[in-house]
């Protein structure tokens, strides 16, 4: 779907009440009181001590170890014996009888650790944690059905009294916790039962070399493109989740069914980079499982692509480039797995062993915890060493480092891009800036509709920058619009704007909010829309999220079919605007088609429907009248006339309109304009009525939402 420029400005209203599609985030207010702040870190390190022949060394305290960051020698605070003897007996059999269905229920975290002040030894101690994550977005169906059936075979045979077991899934739009860590083999062979085969898929990348298939199509944008952004977002949702699992203290592995993963060259490094590091500092270990088992497949390809059709199945070249592109998708996960302690099980159809695999290879341990010295926020690595004091030929695995913590001021270009791309992902929103947003609709043609989208951000917010000495800031707008029922992306917005920070451009920040819009068209359907924006200077991002609905108009036979119903106080000139990142091309494109835009002139829509009783209301709508048969009248106008009612009563009304449909169009587009005086009202709430007659149908429509009269 085509998206429309977008347009930033100093809106002159006030942001105080809700609106219709309207969601407010609410940061504290600023108080007197002095605040002291103590930065302190908690670092976890695991580690497996043995005698020279092998046998663990158990009995260890804090005292017997000596821990190092940077070579800055570290206090440790606690020190706890893990138990997992893998001589524990597999669970008995469970019954056909004894096995009931539960309920599947997403989540977005997993439980933490409790508290140390609760006294608990926690309910994962002398526990092995095993998370089972299904990619459900590059795994074909029979995949799919493999890596479940797998995931069963395992908790019916090899699960034991020591295992706790979560199942995770993505399946493109994010990580969902189907079932948290239990050890109810029940509870999770249920769960598994529920997952729909071939759920999820279509995120499965396309290869654009001498193997893929001559489809005789028009040249187009390379496929590849398209796979960057797959590919980190197989990425970025394996580092949300070990992100949750990073909550936890002991070791945990994430036993990860896929289809391989492939890399564009070095455009996915920085986030394949991104996710090591972040399953490192989690105390995560990935176990890539190759879902598609032992391939053996015909130099060509097998029967589910259609030929290359070129000349390079006659050179080698499509057969040489089939083998390299099945290794490649498997060198990524040998690498997620090398890098953070797990192993990938290649080339094999019992997938179960993967699994098991990663049973074994947590026994028992310890887990040693410190306050790191350093509390810089750099985003540096930290070398960690420990070490026994007897016996002197122990042997020690662990953790050998960390990357710390960064702060925004230290952000990379590529960091702040995989920030909003995590922000973008998150289950629960990021509200550090507060956001108002309003969606409107309008009919264009029999199919399609315009849809202006309007944000309002408290200026007040982003002068936080000027207060820190900055002489500018950059604002980024992010936002996604998803087909609710499909669940694919229909269209997306990335812009910034650079806001040069004056005294005098600070003290207006300080007191108007700023609003930016954009414009897309879509077809009638049910819609989501999650909407992101950052302040560049300080990192604070807001977010708003809302399901809409465009109506389809044309099967509207009751009532006269309506636009959305516009109210605002403001009409404005572009030379007007302070900050416009429309082109004069694009700004041309958008006047024809915006019908907010009339003689070089926006209608700015109010979002927050707050208005001074010294200005003037303005509400805009369109009507339509389809084509109708020659023997009916179809050129008598439209009536029209706005209401303000208060307590029930009627407190102003505008005088009637007599407005014609267009006949340029088929389907006679009606616009309907009006200016209400609201001087001599008293402030206050009111109720706001548009009513629409069709004295030749006979028919209807009204429109009423609340709107707040300020002085």
């Amino acid at each position: 779907m085509r998206s429309l420029p977008a347009l930033l400005l100093l809106a002159l209203a006030a942001a105080h009440t809700f609106a219709q599609q309207i969601g407010q985030n609410t940061s504290a207010a600023p108080t007197d009181t002095l605040t002291l702040s103590v930065k302190s870190r908690l670092v976890v390190e695991s580690v497996t001590a043995k005698e020279k022949n092998g046998r663990f060394i158990p009995g260890l305290t804090a005292k017997d170890f000596a821990l190092t960051e940077d070579g800055v020698p570290q206090t440790i605070r606690f020190c706890e014996q893990e138990e997992l003897p893998l001589t524990a007996a597999p669970l008995a059999p469970s019954t056909s009888e004894e096995l009931k269905l539960y309920k599947r229920l997403a989540r977005t975290q997993i439980t933490p650790e409790p508290s140390a002040a609760s006294g608990s030894p926690g309910r994962y101690k002398n526990h092995r944690l095993l998370a089972l994550y299904f990619d459900m977005s590059a795994m074909r169906p029979a995949e799919q059905l493999r890596a479940l059936s797998a995931a069963e075979k395992f908790l019916r045979t090899e699960m034991t009294a020591v295992d706790l077991v979560s199942i995770l899934r993505y399946q493109g739009g994010s990580v969902d916790v189907l079932q948290d860590f239990t050890a109810d083999r029940n509870k999770l062979l249920s769960i598994l039962q529920t997952l729909v085969i071939g759920e999820g898929q279509g995120s499965i990348e396309t290869i654009d070399d001498a193997s893929s298939a001559d489809t005789g199509a028009a040249f187009g944008q390379d496929d590849s493109e398209f796979n960057v952004f797959n590919t980190d977002r197989q990425l970025s949702a394996l580092q949300t989740a070990a992100r949750m699992l990073g909550q936890l203290n002991e070791k945990k592995s994430l036993i990860y069914f896929a289809s391989g993963l492939r890399l564009d060259g070095s455009n996915n490094q920085a986030q394949l980079h991104a996710t090591v590091d972040a399953a490192i500092k989690a105390g995560v270990a990935f176990w890539p499982v190759d879902a598609r088992g032992l391939v053996a497949e015909a130099p060509l390809g097998d029967a589910t692509q259609a030929s290359s059709g070129n000349a390079a199945m006659y050179t080698g070249a499509a057969a040489q480039a089939t083998t390299t592109e099945f290794q490649q998708s498997q060198d990524t996960l040998f690498a997620l797995a090398g890098d953070t302690g797990g192993k990938a099980l290649f080339d094999s159809n019992d997938l179960t062993q993967g699994i098991v695999q990663a049973q074994r290879s947590i026994t028992d341990y310890y887990i040693l915890g410190y306050y790191t010295t350093n509390t810089e926020q750099n985003g540096r690595f930290r070398r960690i060493k420990v070490s026994l004091a007897a016996p002197a030929d122990a042997k020690l695995a662990y953790r050998e480092g960390y990357f710390a913590e960064k702060e925004f001021s230290h952000f990379t270009t590529v960091d702040k891009e995989r920030q909003l791309e995590d922000a973008l992902m998150l289950q629960d929103p990021i509200t550090d800036l507060s956001i108002a947003m309003e969606i409107d609709y309008f009919q264009l043609n029999r199919a399609e509709y315009f849809v202006p989208l309007v944000v309002k951000i408290p200026g007040r917010e982003l002068a936080l920058a000027k207060r820190g000495g900055a002489q500018h800031t950059l604002i980024d707008f992010v936002a996604e619009i998803k087909d609710l029922i499909g669940g694919t992306t229909i269209t997306n917005v990335r812009d910034d704007v650079n806001i040069k920070l004056t005294d005098a451009s600070a003290a207006d920040l300080a007191h108007r909010p700023i609003e930016y819009d954009a414009g897309f068209t879509l077809l009638p359907g049910k819609y989501s829309i999650k909407f992101l924006a950052r302040d560049d200077e300080t990192g604070r991002i807001g977010t708003y999220e809302t399901v809409f609905t465009i109506p389809n108009l044309n099967k509207e036979e009751q009532r006269v079919p309506l636009s959305s119903v516009i109210l605002s106080s403001q009409r404005v000139r572009a030379s007007d605007l302070l900050y416009d990142t429309a082109k004069a091309k694009d700004r041309a494109k958008e006047s024809a088609v915006n019908p907010l835009v009339q003689d070089g002139r926006k209608l700015v829509p109010s979002v927050t429907r707050v208005f001074s009783t010294n200005r003037e209301l303005y509400v805009f709508l369109q009507a339509y009248k389809p084509a109708t048969p020659p023997a009916l009248p179809s050129s008598q106008p439209f009536l029209a006339f706005v209401s303000l009612y208060r307590d029930g009563s009627k407190a102003r009304e505008s005088a009637p309109i007599a407005v014609r449909p267009s006949p340029a169009t088929r389907l006679g587009v009606t616009p309907l304009g009006f200016t209400v005086d609201l001087k001599d009202l008293a402030p206050g709430e009111y109720d706001c009525q548009v009513t629409v007659l069709d004295p030749a149908t006979h028919k209807s429509n009204f429109w009423r939402a609340p709107v707040r009269l300020v002085p």
